[in-house]
């Protein structure tokens, strides 16, 4: 069967794409836009069993060693191991352990404690957007402050830094340029080993801190783990949350009568929240898996070492799961929905990005029931990910 491969618009407009895949060729090798050969995962059904299926491996380790046998020798990238040591790029017993050591912050009574916060943090960036210009980039406004003031405070992490995280984010999570990709990668692994050997040398009682603290005991969190963990939670603890609120509010923006029955009804908008991960949720494809053995996804037997990718994108408009899956319906029972993934490795901080979500829609409405676009939809741009899916800038009109 030949292999599909995925254009430059892939970035811009998967649905068209996905529409065609899902119904002629489900489960496909395929070369991404970066030019890596992948098999894909596009049906709902096929995508829910693969995401929670034992034999599609993530260790860190297991796939450089596949990588090698199939390849030839391949250079060991000492930053990148800095960073990968997390719960994301294991399996168990690994991934049980580090799930667990991060998992009591995340409790449902532990982010229900966070509400009075983010609210404050939310009417603090609303106060300076109404004392500012009519026009302004609500990514950067409000979407990207509100979910990285947050989860820097839990770490203990410095607000002044903020803007360095998303420079490195973004570049780590969508650069095609290696030497790019290498510096931000050395940049962000230099300044979490520092912040972890500070907090080594003087413990504190904020997240990080606990994560440090458990490094101390050899058998439970490596060095190593704490900053790949750090790394976990800086770049996954806002990302999700930014593309969830930018991309939420796009899709209110272009649809009046969504937008109409929103701001009448807050009470929608937990249900909104549903809506708006399902429709274009913030992750594209899942992160890494590959085969430890011959695996068969959706009826198609996928030989050992192969690296497979999920798209929580595609699964999520499957028309076999919900009926009408391309329209935007805010009133929709949208759970079940894969947009935080499923099984073992789904989102630990899922609990967070809706509360975070919740919080933010309902202020923003409150706040500017008139809020507008400011753009001609075909002039704005997406982030060239296959991982995040999100807009690069979304201008509006507040009043």
């Amino acid at each position: 069967m030949e292999c599909l491969r995925l254009g430059p618009e892939f970035f811009t407009d998967p649905h068209a794409d996905y529409s065609w895949i899902r119904e002629q060729r489900p489960t496909s090798r395929v070369i991404t836009p970066q030019g890596n050969e992948v098999w894909l995962v596009t049906r709902y059904a096929d995508a829910r069993a693969a995401l929670a299926d034992p034999a599609l491996h993530k260790d860190n380790a297991e796939f450089h060693a596949l990588a090698e046998a199939r390849y030839g020798p391949i250079p060991r990238h000492e930053i990148k191991n800095e960073i990968n040591s997390h719960m994301l790029a294991a399996d168990p017993p690994d991934h049980t352990r580090l799930r667990k050591l991060v998992g009591k912050a995340f409790t449902a009574r532990a982010i229900a404690a966070l509400r009075p916060r983010i609210e404050e943090i939310a009417a603090s960036l609303l106060d300076e957007m109404e004392a500012g210009p009519d026009r302004v980039d609500l990514l950067d406004a409000y979407a990207f402050p509100l979910p990285i003031t947050v989860i820097c405070e839990l770490l203990g992490v410095s607000m002044g830094d903020r803007d360095d995280f998303r420079a490195w984010s973004n570049t780590l999570l969508q650069s095609a340029d290696r030497e790019a990709h290498t510096a931000a990668a050395s940049s962000i692994a230099a300044y979490l080993t520092a912040l972890v050997d500070e907090r080594r040398a003087h413990p504190t009682d904020d997240m990080l801190g606990a994560i440090v603290a458990a490094s101390a005991e050899s058998d439970r969190l490596s060095r190593n783990e704490a900053i790949s963990m750090a790394f976990l939670l800086l770049i996954a603890g806002h990302e999700t949350t930014v593309n969830l609120i930018g991309t939420g509010t796009y899709a209110l923006l272009r649809d009046p009568a969504q937008f109409a029955a929103l701001r009448s009804d807050p009470a929608l908008v937990p249900n909104a929240i549903e809506e708006f991960l399902r429709w274009d949720g913030p992750v594209h494809l899942a992160t890494l898996r590959f085969t430890a053995s011959p695996t068969v996804i959706g009826g198609v037997r996928i030989p050992a070492g192969e690296v497979v990718l999920v798209s929580l994108t595609s699964a999520n408009r499957d028309p076999e799961r919900w009926p009408d899956a391309e329209t935007l319906d805010v009133r929709r029972p949208a759970t079940s929905h894969l947009a935080f993934g499923h099984g073992i490795h789904h989102c630990l901080g899922a609990p967070l990005a809706r509360l975070e979500g919740e919080v933010a829609f309902t202020a923003l409405l409150s706040r500017f029931p008139a809020l507008a676009l400011d753009a001609d939809p075909s002039t704005l741009t997406w982030r060239p990910s296959t991982l995040i899916r999100g807009l690069d800038r979304l201008p509006v009109r507040l009043r």
